[in-house]
Formats: C-alpha cells, structure tokens, sequence
C-alpha cells in the first residue's frame, strides 16, 4: 500500500514528539530508480535540530523494556544494527541493555576477514551491505530505525542463519506500515518490537 509522503517543516515535525518518537514520510528529493521515493524521517534522527542527550536515552531504555518484555527468553549475546540509520538505535540500546554491538556496513572494506558475508538491501543506494563479525553460535537481535518492506533484513537474516548465527528478532524505532515488513520478518521467525507505527 502506498501512502503518499507529507511535507513538514522541521518545527512542526519536533513539537509533535510529545516525548516519545515521532516519525513522517518525505518526499526523497535524490531517488534513483531502485530507492522508495518516500524515506521515514523521526526526531531521533538529528536532521536539522540536536536530539538530547535523555530524548536519545530514553528512547533506548523503552524499546528495550519493550523487547524484554514481550521476549524475555530472547536474550541476545550481540545486537547488530545496519550502516546509516541503523547506528543510532543500535547504540542507544546496547547502552540501555549493557550489550556489545556490531554494524553492518554499506562499505566493502579491504578487511581480510575469514568472517565477512555480504547481503542485499533492495531498495537502498547501496545494494551490497557487508557484515564483518563471527556470528557463528552468537543470538543476534537486529536493529535499525526503520522496518518498511523488511527484505534487508530478512536477507540478512539469511545470510547470518547461514553463518550460524541465532537470529532472535528485530528492534526498530519506527514501523512503516506502508509496507508488510513486520509480515514477511515473523512469517520467517523473526519478531518485531517497534517504538511506534507509521
């Protein structure tokens, strides 16, 4: 289902948080054939005004008490959040967690790593995203701002089962409900915990 994007300004868009996160498409004014025309923006996102120090922190705790609360089995030994929009929740609930975290890159470094996987992000400039980590036995639970269509990361979560890793879910700030995604990641076992839905 497509949603069309809103125009917003940037005051608007941060006296709607009300504390917690608050999200909008906009019109991509640099879309290729292959990318979404409309990208989520949050006001975690730090695009044209500073996010707080507690606003950041607090979004981290929550999404965390969240995903322990509806999977306190699930219990990751790493959380692995993808290049770009992904970094920031990463980071922020591997604080709240007391977790160590990884990245996955957008960048093919020459790293000489036995442990290097590549997976796809479909609908993003940058087709060929690399993982740098030994997954094998480690429970990972995934993290990224956003969940659209959820194709990269069920293609990451191909590439990490394959590897050996314990894919237990996905964390994100924002559901895009425009797309299935949250359909197409539990119909292949892996549950979604979002902070709020667009």
């Amino acid at each position: 289902m497509f949603i069309p994007p809103t125009t917003t300004t940037l005051a608007e868009f941060d006296t709607q948080s009300g504390g917690g996160v608050h999200a909008c498409r906009v019109l991509r004014l640099d879309v290729t054939s292959t990318a979404r025309a409309a990208r989520v923006v949050h006001n975690l996102d730090g695009i044209g005004y500073a996010v707080s120090a507690d606003r950041l922190r607090d979004a981290g705790v929550e999404l965390w008490r969240r995903w322990t609360s509806e999977h306190p089995t699930r219990i990751p030994h790493v959380l692995l959040g993808l290049d770009t929009g992904g970094i920031i929740p990463t980071a922020t609930v591997a604080l709240a967690a007391d977790l160590p975290y990884q990245v996955a890159w957008k960048l093919e470094l020459d790293l000489l790593s036995p442990n290097k996987h590549r997976f796809t992000a479909p609908h993003g400039p940058n087709k060929l995203v690399h993982v740098y980590a030994d997954v094998a036995d480690r429970r990972v639970l995934l993290v990224d701002d956003q969940i659209t269509s959820g194709y990269t990361l069920r293609n990451l979560t191909e590439v990490l089962r394959d590897a050996g890793a314990v894919v237990l879910g996905a964390l994100c700030l924002v559901e895009d409900t425009s797309g299935d995604g949250r359909a197409l990641l539990e119909k292949n076992g892996v549950p979604v915990c979002a902070l709020t839905t667009l």
